[in-house]
């Protein structure tokens, strides 16, 4: 078993060292300018305002209401997450796990048993991330931008791909250009995360209104049609 085990892992790592040399090198990110980034918290500000006063103003109560009703737990979860500069800040999501020591470093999987009923309903709608529009009201987050991850997570990916962090040079988003093009949900592989992370800094150098336009349009059409697997 031992000798197994010694092969096994020597085979992974040999593999894995195959897939960074092929994938490690990212281009370098550059920062908004300030009067983009002054553009970009307007959106923000002016969408969000709207959103809380039409929709979350009666949406809010109701998916909380049912969150309590399915299990118990407290309503809201948060997260420490990094934020732009890497500086970490709690992230907001509807609770839709059952309370676990877990939460923190263990992503959700198919047919997870810690996901409750109502929860699964929220993660595969994405309704589960609509409190982070407090993040952005704060100006933690953006509606449009690289996805935060906890932190344990950016430790581990940032250790396998170069200028990794520079996707904090912006405010994280609810949405992004990663998300929209269908990389969504568990991160399976090394391929997965470099993908993202590849997208994520692609934005960043390109960031534009008419980007965030799109990205928004392309993450409605994403969540229609089930692109991919949230679980």
């Amino acid at each position: 078993m031992a000798e197994i085990l010694t092969v096994t892992s020597v085979n992974v790592n040999r593999e894995k060292r195959r897939v960074k040399r092929r994938f490690k090198k990212l281009k370098k990110a550059r920062f908004l300018n300030p009067n983009q980034d002054k553009l970009k918290r307007t959106f923000d500000i002016l969408v969000s305002s709207l959103l809380f006063v039409f929709v979350f103003s009666w949406l809010f109560p109701l998916i909380a209401l049912v969150i309590r009703l399915d299990s118990k737990g407290p309503i809201l979860f948060r997260q420490l997450r990094h934020g732009k500069g890497n500086v970490p800040f709690y992230c907001y999501k509807f609770r839709t796990m059952r309370p676990n020591s877990e939460a923190d470093f263990k992503q959700a999987t198919k047919n997870d048993p810690r996901v409750t009923r109502f929860g699964s309903f929220l993660r595969k709608s994405s309704l589960d991330e609509l409190p982070q529009f407090i993040n952005v009201l704060i100006g933690e987050m953006s509606i449009v931008g690289p996805r935060p991850h906890a932190l344990p997570m950016n430790d581990r990916f940032s250790a396998e791909i170069n200028n990794f962090m520079y996707r904090h040079t912006v405010r994280p988003g609810i949405t992004g250009l990663a998300q929209a093009k269908g990389f969504r949900g568990e991160t399976k592989t090394f391929y997965d995360i470099y993908s993202r992370c590849k997208l994520d800094i692609f934005y960043v150098d390109n960031w534009s209104v008419l980007l965030d336009m799109k990205i928004i349009i392309w993450t409605v059409i994403s969540l229609a049609i089930k692109k991919t697997e949230v679980y």
